[in-house]
């Protein structure tokens, strides 16, 4: 019998995971020969130095990069090899993303940003898709700026725009790459708090790349990397703990 993704309770999982980039004796093994799941309804930090490979793990797994071996599921969909068309369906149908750099759509005002995944989707929001959003818009403080183009919004506005569009249609799964790098540090606090409640309160699934020790300490659960493989899982956690663990790593490196 086959085990599925839903049977172990993952919103996505990846086993014996490799990425080598390059050949022969310029080759870089990104990810070693990795095996981890998302779990559904929990918020979960990947953490490890620059060059750990916490980002190519979040891309592959998103459907955004390409394994050199193993699989990869977002529920139980084996995405290994699927084409460019149906990759590009789930992602917009059972992913969110949000990115470090925003990547709104400059033209489309702060409405039509939030929108987006629906429109690309060639469809109108259901009522309960509408009431959804209308309570990011409020939560997030966005109801005064529906109208501005992003250019007239600051950064925290525009990250909070990425995070009501990312959220916009209750997508099984949200990837977040280092969503506070380019926030001040409160704004960045109640970035991570919405993650945090999305999660608990709305059974959402949230994986996010992070090198910060605060903003980790959010999440249900810590994963760290170290030269593509995964060296610790750890329930949550606090800044210090978190601090303390990548200091060691470090020296023992």
């Amino acid at each position: 019998m086959q085990i599925t993704t839903s049977d172990l309770g993952l919103a996505a999982r990846v086993q014996h995971l490799t990425k080598t980039y390059g050949s022969g004796e310029g080759e870089v093994r990104a990810l070693d020969d990795v095996s981890v799941g998302v779990r559904r309804g929990q918020f979960t930090a990947i953490m490890g130095p620059s060059g750990s490979g916490k980002s190519t793990l979040m891309h592959i797994m998103a459907g955004l990069d390409s394994p050199s071996s193993g699989n990869v599921w977002i529920g139980d969909t084996d995405i290994t090899g699927m084409g460019d068309t149906d990759l590009t369906l789930l992602r917009r149908r059972r992913i969110g993303f949000i990115f470090q750099s925003f990547n709104l759509v400059p033209t489309l005002d702060v409405a039509g940003n939030i929108q987006l995944p629906l429109d690309l989707d060639g469809r109108k929001p259901t009522a309960e898709e509408t009431a959804r959003i209308a309570m990011l818009v409020d939560t997030l403080g966005l109801r005064s700026r529906l109208t501005h183009r992003p250019h007239q919004l600051s950064g925290g506005q525009q990250q909070r725009v990425a995070i009501a569009r990312a959220l916009a249609t209750a997508p099984d799964l949200v990837f977040a790459d280092e969503p506070t790098g380019n926030l001040d540090s409160r704004t960045g606090r109640e970035v991570l708090s919405l993650l945090a409640a999305a999660s608990r309160e709305h059974g959402q699934s949230i994986a996010m790349v992070t090198h910060d020790p605060i903003a980790a300490s959010y999440a249900d659960r810590v994963i760290f990397l170290g030269d593509g493989r995964i060296v610790a899982d750890k329930p949550r956690q606090t800044p210090e703990q978190i601090t303390t663990y990548m200091l060691a790593a470090e020296v023992n490196a």
